[in-house]
């Protein structure tokens, strides 16, 4: 039996940490891709040499050339510029505009029936474009950041309960960012509301700190940012469908009316399965989770306005 194919376009960190997280589950061949000569291959040698030790049935290889990725299942965008000192929010979005238009243009050429999964920043404007540049339908183009939210809103509570971090089921939606909605109703611990488990400023505090969590991160790194929970969180999407598992989690999905939005890409309870988007979950909201969550579709609207892309595109 052929085994699947996942590419991964970034061989930095993200990239890297998710070609290694996916490696050890045996569940793909890995292509690795980066525009930089030897780092993807030498990423990808160095991961190989461990397939004795890890038990690796599958193979990493790492390439420039973009036609290293044919024939994969699911391709995986890393690619693009963290955030400088001086850059505003804008001049980041138009430069990272400018790295995954030619990549996404590289993957309809050589890998037209692959899944593809976003996670460079501003992951859901960067959803959107890259929804727009393919051309295919909305199933087949989602953006990671859901998952990864969801995981840091779970380990703020395991730690403040003295639980383990799965016996949380977090629930965030929105973007990927200061507008990022997270939900405490509709999170449980052990089965129990997260709200009748912890005082209101308790959890106002918790569901900050998941706001913040990038930004702390990146300010104890002093260089760089979050890759290893990142690396996971692709990892348990690319799981999903390779497995068909129907799995039900946050992605940053392309709305047509759903939640009230259109034509954007937004965080949203989906279930995951071997097509890509297998369904858009859609919860009861108050007015005010509601209302938060047109704030954050606003946040996305302007980053779409920004690069010339208002409007839906046809499903």
């Amino acid at each position: 039996m052929t085994r699947p194919k996942v590419a991964i376009i970034g061989a930095g960190q993200v990239g890297a940490t998710t070609a290694w997280n996916l490696a050890r589950t045996n569940l793909a061949d890995i292509a690795l891709v980066d525009i930089v000569e030897g780092l993807a291959q030498g990423k990808a040698l160095d991961m190989m040499h461990a397939s004795a030790l890890e038990h690796l049935t599958v193979t990493v290889e790492g390439s420039t050339d973009y036609a290293a990725i044919r024939e994969s299942r699911i391709v995986v965008v890393t690619a693009g510029l963290a955030r400088k000192p001086g850059m505003t929010r804008e001049d980041l979005l138009k430069a990272n505009a400018e790295i995954v238009r030619p990549i996404v243009e590289q993957v309809v050429r050589h890998a037209p029936q692959a899944i593809l999964i976003m996670v460079t920043n501003p992951l859901d404007v960067m959803t959107y474009l890259a929804y727009t540049a393919t051309g295919w339908e909305r199933s087949r183009v989602l953006g990671m950041a859901g998952v990864l939210d969801g995981a840091r809103f779970a380990y703020g509570i395991a730690q403040r309960l003295g639980v383990a971090p799965d016996q949380v089921a977090p629930m965030v939606l929105g973007t990927h960012g200061d507008t990022m909605v997270c939900l405490p109703r509709h999170t449980t611990v052990n089965g129990k509301r997260l709200t009748d488990l912890l005082p209101p400023d308790d959890v106002a505090a918790l569901v900050q700190r998941t706001r913040d969590a990038g930004a702390e991160i990146v300010a104890l790194l002093k260089a760089g940012s979050a890759f290893y929970a990142p690396g996971s969180s692709v990892v348990a999407m690319v799981r999903a469908i390779l497995q068909n598992a129907q799995t039900a989690m946050t992605a940053s999905a392309i709305l047509t009316g759903e939640y009230g939005c259109h034509g954007i890409a937004l965080g949203v309870p989906v279930r995951l399965g071997a097509t890509g988007l297998a369904e858009i979950i859609q919860i009861d909201l108050t007015s005010e989770e509601r209302q938060a969550l047109q704030a954050a579709a606003a946040t996305v609207q302007s980053g779409l306005q920004a690069l010339g892309l208002v409007g839906a595109k046809k499903s």
